[in-house]
């Protein structure tokens, strides 16, 4: 804690007695003692920021009997990723229309919503449920596209509640559509 520590005798000849001078020395050892405890305890009992991470379905080993699901050509949409932020996209398998669009909301997610009520009134039409026939949407990145473009066509996924959609690599067919559409 703290002392206080005295200094010898006054003047022994005689004349004016003065006071004591009285230092004073602060013991600081206990106050960092406690200053490393709380320190510690905060330490101990925060939580770190967790980091965020997309949760990705991957499908199960596929039998050597089994059937793969066919899916009528009017509920696919093809997404290519292509260089410098381009979005190549058709519905379908074959007879692909190519068009062009961005990753702004009147772009990609525009384009998906309004695919998304078509492939719902087409499913309707057949007399069949749309939640048990959406649309399936394949993502197609090229090679030179950038890592951030795959981040963010899962999101417009995950805005637009698109539910079925994979990740698969382009064709030779698709990369000579999206040369020849250049």
């Amino acid at each position: 804690m703290s002392e206080v520590q005295q200094q010898g005798g006054g003047n022994k000849k005689g004349g004016k007695i003065r006071s004591k001078k009285q230092s004073t020395r602060i013991d600081m050892t206990p106050m960092v003692d406690l200053a490393f405890l709380l320190l510690t305890f905060f330490m101990l009992t925060t939580t770190f920021a967790k980091p965020k991470a997309m949760e990705i379905k991957v499908p199960e080993k596929k039998k050597i009997n089994e059937k793969v699901p066919e899916v009528q050509e009017g509920r696919v949409m093809n997404i290519i990723l292509g260089e410098k932020d381009t979005i190549y996209w058709w519905m379908g398998i074959t007879k692909p229309e190519l068009h062009g669009t961005n990753y702004s909301k009147d772009g990609i997610r525009k384009t998906v919503l309004q695919k998304t009520k078509d492939v719902d009134a087409l499913i309707r039409s057949q007399g069949k449920d749309p939640v048990k026939f959406p649309i399936v949407v394949l993502i197609k990145p090229v090679e030179k596209s950038k890592y951030r473009n795959l981040v963010d066509i899962f999101d417009e996924m995950k805005v637009t509640a698109t539910t079925t959609y994979a990740l698969v690599p382009p064709t030779p067919d698709d990369l000579a559509l999206i040369k020849g559409g250049k």
